[in-house]
């Protein structure tokens, strides 16, 4: 009798825990960087990430699929047993990723002997103007589309002295208006272009992967997403210079309303 009701109260107990959400607390364990680690609850489509520490908290059900990724660590899966539904806290231990380059040989082998190795070695180092004593530039090199801005921007100042030569004349000014505006405004939607290709393209790099883990999406269709989030009016201000929390956060949104134009 006694066993029957230990056994009834354990059955009751695993259907209690398993329709409840209970918050986990958990810690990462790594050599590498244990900040910013993806966690995501796969089945109930929860996210969040690690602190400094590498601690977390995220809601979860019995038998809920956790799913931990990160760009410095090979990905690994967790399912919520009821031994971790119990205790409420769980630790994860990943492992660093190390990318393995094949052995790769540039130029000519030298020998040690250096007599030798000096008439086996053929080139000249490029002149720079430090080597000529005279000043340069060391700063970022802009873009063609930048330096064309520039370049419009100075000729902008011209412009307004051709300006008042043409008042002065009478002569009618708003042909030279509409083509210097006209000018500018292309080459500045030229550089906002770039901008954002670029943006895009460290995004792709860096997410690909890891987003379309807990967002599935077909491979078809994966480029087509992240220019539908590239034509967003908002895409520079939400994802220039932002950390990747708030950039996933972005993606996660335009995810949403991507997958509801594809159903409409």
């Amino acid at each position: 009798m006694k066993r029957k009701f230990i056994f009834i109260i354990a059955i009751c107990w695993t259907g209690l825990m398993s329709g409840q959400s209970v918050e986990l607390s958990g810690k990462v364990i790594s050599t590498a960087n244990i900040e910013n680690i993806h966690v995501v609850n796969a089945t109930q489509q929860l996210f969040t990430i690690t602190n400094t520490h590498g601690e977390f908290h995220i809601l979860v059900k019995l038998n809920d699929t956790l799913r931990f990724t990160s760009i410095q660590h090979i990905p690994k899966t967790l399912i919520i047993s009821e031994e971790i539904l119990t205790r409420k806290t769980v630790i994860v231990t990943l492992e660093e990723q190390v990318n393995q380059l094949e052995e790769v040989r540039v130029g000519k082998v030298l020998t040690g002997d250096l007599m030798a190795d000096i008439k086996n070695t053929t080139g000249k180092a490029p002149l720079n103007f430090f080597d000529l004593g005279i000043p340069g530039y060391t700063g970022k090199i802009a873009t063609q589309s930048e330096r064309r801005l520039d370049q419009a921007n100075g000729e902008g100042v011209a412009f307004k002295t051709l300006l008042l030569q043409a008042l002065t004349l009478n002569v009618a000014v708003d042909p030279i208006i509409n083509a210097i505006s006209g000018r500018t405004k292309t080459l500045k939607s030229h550089v906002e272009i770039e901008r954002k290709a670029n943006l895009m393209r460290r995004i792709k790099v860096t997410f690909s992967k890891t987003f379309f883990e807990s967002n599935p999406l077909a491979e078809e269709k994966r480029i087509d997403f992240f220019y539908f989030c590239e034509e967003d009016i908002h895409f520079l201000e939400a994802c220039e210079n932002k950390s990747d929390f708030e950039v996933l956060l972005f993606l996660e949104k335009k995810y949403v309303e991507y997958i509801e134009n594809q159903k409409q």
